[in-house]
């Protein structure tokens, strides 16, 4: 065999030799041997930055179980709730980047919440490394039968009335419902107060007890209530109409709310530093799951779509989506919706 052109040549003393091979050797990274091995028997740990039972968590809950079967490893949920999603965003952003670690993430921690609040350190486009994008989801405008509201057009008419006295709700500030929210006022010069809350659970608690009039729901988490008829549906936020819920109407109709669009949307994120190797087994195994029959179902029945797609087309997408978005964050900072 030939002798590689990087040992030194046989009349150099032996010790030498040894030790500039030893070198030569050890300038390959120990982040190489590392991906050689991953994943071992050594579970992942998935983060949701929300409580259970919100939209996330169930995107969550539903990739986990094939993510496992296809990594050959235990994939298990981490609900570390708080601060919009932040707070679980923060413990991925700062974890060994060794694929253990990844984060279920959307749009509020990843690309608002450093626009909103300046206490957030880690920039969502820089301090985690995109895999794939899993899913977009429409939000939905919905209101109690104790307000008497049935349309969208009667509940502005009724916030023009009663100027600052009705408030609607979000899972929390500076999130895409918090935003979808601030858009209404913005748009149709209504004065919502915005009242956020931790999660989505008391939320809905809160809108069916009377607590609150109005809420901004993910169509999911709210679908089984409308249709039981405890929620009336005023409009989901994007352009068009839901395929999971034709009969409710797009706020986008209403003339006072034209070009109205916001989601809610949700990505498989890992810390900025996690190696390409993992980050293409990831994605690839990520986007068959994706094409899995009963995940499929699972997520339209949810009235969330398949996405996929390169980690270069999620990285395009969440700046795309951070710019999209700035406008209403820097109206609700001015009118001080950040309270």
């Amino acid at each position: 065999m030939p002798t590689p052109s990087f040992f030194p040549r046989p009349h150099l003393g032996g010790a030498l030799l040894a030790l500039l091979a030893f070198s030569a050797f050890s300038v390959f990274p120990v982040a190489h041997a590392q991906t050689q091995a991953w994943p071992a028997s050594r579970p992942i740990s998935l983060v949701v930055g929300y409580p259970a039972g919100g939209s996330v968590d169930l995107v969550a809950r539903i990739i986990a179980e094939p993510l496992s079967k296809r990594l050959g490893t235990a994939v298990i949920i981490e609900n570390v709730g708080g601060a919009g999603g932040t707070i679980g965003a923060q413990k991925v952003v700062s974890a060994n980047p060794d694929g253990y670690t990844l984060l279920l993430g959307s749009g509020s921690e990843v690309s608002i919440a450093k626009l909103f609040n300046a206490a957030v350190k880690y920039n969502g486009e820089t301090d985690l490394a995109p895999v794939g994008l899993i899913g977009v989801t429409p939000m939905v405008f919905v209101t109690n039968t104790r307000t008497g509201v049935k349309t969208m057009e009667e509940a502005i008419a009724k916030s023009r009335r009663e100027p600052n006295q009705l408030s609607f709700a979000s899972s929390g500030i500076g999130t895409p419902l918090h935003m979808s929210g601030e858009l209404i006022n913005l748009l149709a010069g209504t004065t919502f107060r915005h009242v956020p809350y931790r999660g989505a659970g008391q939320q809905l608690q809160d809108l069916l007890g009377g607590n609150i009039e109005f809420s901004v729901s993910v169509l999911s988490s709210a679908l089984p209530h409308i249709e039981s008829g405890k929620m009336i549906p005023l409009g989901v936020t994007t352009p068009t109409r839901s395929r999971a819920a034709p009969q409710i109407p797009a706020l986008a109709e209403n003339p006072r709310l034209k070009g109205y669009d916001m989601n809610v949307w949700f990505g498989l994120f890992g810390p900025a530093k996690l190696p390409a190797p993992m980050v293409t087994r990831l994605n690839r195994e990520l986007n068959e799951v994706l094409r899995e029959e009963a995940v499929w179902q699972k997520l339209q029945k949810a009235g969330i779509s398949n996405e996929g797609g390169t980690p270069q087309a999620l990285a395009a997408f969440v700046r795309a989506e951070t710019q999209r978005v700035r406008a209403v964050v820097n109206k609700a900072v001015s009118t001080g919706a950040t309270n």
